[in-house]
């Protein structure tokens, strides 16, 4: 069954009990629920959602991948897709199909996101896509995995860093912050 409006508004909800500071920052996504967009869909273009895999390693390192078209350093993830049960199953999917790891070798470290970011997308003329936002759930993973095949259409390298390298200074805490003893 593919990721209902319902499943992304509940998702986001929780996301916001815990972070309601960041109602402002996730405004585009709240209004766009409220107008009734269908957020799984890749085809709404105000915005839809996506999802990332922050994967760490036994030695606390995370992979990232370099993106062929962004030509970027980045976190796995991408697209929802209408096999997609859940935006969890969604980010699991896209570190599995970019990687080459196994979804058996990984468990998810905590169900909710540990980070929601809304960031621009730039036009696309090639799949005929105006710029448009991503509203990417983000979700923590760990792995004992060393074997990585990468999907070469859309990466072309990958790399273990550090938790000090990942970029943005809320995701890098709060991934600190599930991954600390209790």
């Amino acid at each position: 069954m593919p990721i209902t409006r319902a499943h992304i508004h509940s998702v986001l909800d929780a996301y916001l009990n815990e972070h309601p500071y960041e109602k402002e920052d996730l405004a585009v996504a709240i209004s766009l629920l409220e107008d009734g967009a269908e957020l799984a869909s890749r085809k709404e273009f105000r915005g839809h959602a996506t999802a990332g895999a922050v994967l760490v390693n036994p030695h606390g390192q995370v992979l990232h991948i370099h993106h062929r078209v962004l030509d970027k350093w980045l976190l796995p993830g991408g697209h929802l897709e209408e096999s997609d049960n859940s935006l969890q199953d969604a980010a699991l999917r896209e570190l599995t199909e970019e990687t080459g790891i196994q979804a058996g070798s990984v468990a998810m470290a905590r169900i909710l996101p540990v980070h929601i970011d809304v960031h621009p997308i730039p036009a696309n003329d090639a799949k005929d896509e105006p710029a448009h936002l991503h509203i990417d759930f983000r979700f923590v993973f760990r792995t004992t995995a060393r074997d990585v095949t990468l999907q070469e259409e859309e990466v072309t390298d990958f790399a273990w860093h550090e938790i000090d390298e990942i970029p943005g200074d809320t995701l890098r805490q709060r991934v600190r912050a599930v991954l600390a003893p209790r």
